[in-house]
């Protein structure tokens, strides 16, 4: 039998991308600023995503996000389950995405691969992008309200872009969900001091330098009264702070402001109680990375950033995370195909009719 029909890709666990060094945010935060810059630049197809809800309330959900990135002629597709409920009800993450990537010469598949690792990294990134151009870069303090996946990776982002950071406060829901973030993130940062607020957000917020909100709340946790000038604060979950944080911000930046003042989040949920206009977005943040915008101008400016999520970021990285792993060696060749349909010789041993 010819191998002239044989399709193959590579598989890739989220521990082969581990091993492969992919969890690299400097890596993703490049990626990334390089897939805005493209997408403005027309050289990648980002069609819309289809999103299938189970539950109104609870907005359980799954959603498949396409894009193509035309110069590396790779087309790739991000498959992301978002369960809210299940830390609390099944005591497992609420996250969980496979990302598949094909090259678009003949339209065969690259890579089959978790999308993970990549999802929680892409938050991360455009946060640390972020905070390399609105962050005080003698910045010394990082306050979280949320311990989860997304702000342990946006710790790890802060601190690539930040890395005066000196002292990091985590606020939960519960107290054991605090001393997990400590318990977790002390190994990768031992030079860090690490400070459990016990369960409250003020302690946690008030005064420190970089605050991040890493929620599902629906409810304003953050007061614009812990928030000292010159802070730069990372807004990832949707009705995380009050509207007096935006108001009194010098400057909001979004990851794209059209996509993000139609979604439930605060700046969005101001834009339609007409709290705030299309006037008040200093920029998105492609302007600034190409430097049509500024980034901080001096010490005591208020910087507020939102990142809504745009999924072609999520296959730029998966593609830079897939030729790393392939430089590494890891990852495993599985078969899609070992010839066409009807020249199988065994054929008409396996139909059932």
């Amino acid at each position: 039998m010819s191998d002239k029909h044989r399709i193959e890709c590579l598989y890739l666990s989220q521990e082969d991308l581990l091993r492969a060094g992919c969890l690299d945010l400097r890596l993703a935060m490049d990626a990334a600023e390089r897939a805005m810059l493209a997408y403005r630049d027309g050289k990648i197809l980002f069609p819309e995503k289809v999103v299938q809800i189970f539950d109104d309330a609870t907005q359980e959900r799954i959603n498949c996000l396409p894009a193509t990135l035309l110069p590396e002629k790779v087309c790739g597709v991000k498959w992301v389950s978002v369960f809210p409920p299940n830390p609390e009800k099944y005591g497992v993450q609420n996250l969980s995405a496979v990302i598949v990537l094909s090259e678009i010469e003949k339209g065969f598949p690259l890579a089959f691969m978790d999308g993970t690792l990549c999802s929680n990294m892409r938050v991360g990134a455009m946060g640390g992008i972020a905070a390399k151009h609105f962050a005080r870069q003698d910045s010394s303090s990082i306050a979280f309200i949320g311990a989860g996946e997304q702000a342990k990776m946006h710790l790890i982002a802060m601190k690539a872009a930040v890395p005066t950071i000196e002292e990091c406060r985590v606020s939960a829901k519960y107290e054991h969900e605090e001393a997990q973030f400590v318990d977790e993130m002390t190994p990768l940062f031992p030079e860090l001091r690490f400070l459990s607020a016990g369960t409250d957000p003020e302690k946690a917020m008030s005064g420190a330098d970089i605050l991040v909100t890493a929620t599902s709340a629906q409810a304003p946790l953050l007061k614009a009264a812990w928030m000292k000038p010159g802070t730069f604060y990372s807004h990832i979950g949707g009705w995380e702070d009050e509207y007096a944080v935006a108001e009194q911000c010098e400057k909001i930046v979004c990851d794209d402001w059209e996509t993000v003042k139609h979604r439930t989040q605060t700046l969005s949920r101001m834009y339609k109680d007409g709290a705030l206009k299309d006037e008040d977005i200093h920029a998105d943040l492609v302007e600034v990375v190409a430097g049509e915008k500024s980034g901080r101008q001096n010490d005591e400016e208020r910087a507020y950033f939102n990142a809504v999520g745009l999924a072609y970021v999520d296959v730029a990285i998966a593609h830079a995370m897939y030729l790393r792993a392939l430089e590494a060696g890891q990852g495993q060749t599985v078969g899609i195909q070992e010839t066409m349909i009807f020249q199988h010789e065994q054929l008409a041993d396996w139909i059932r009719i």
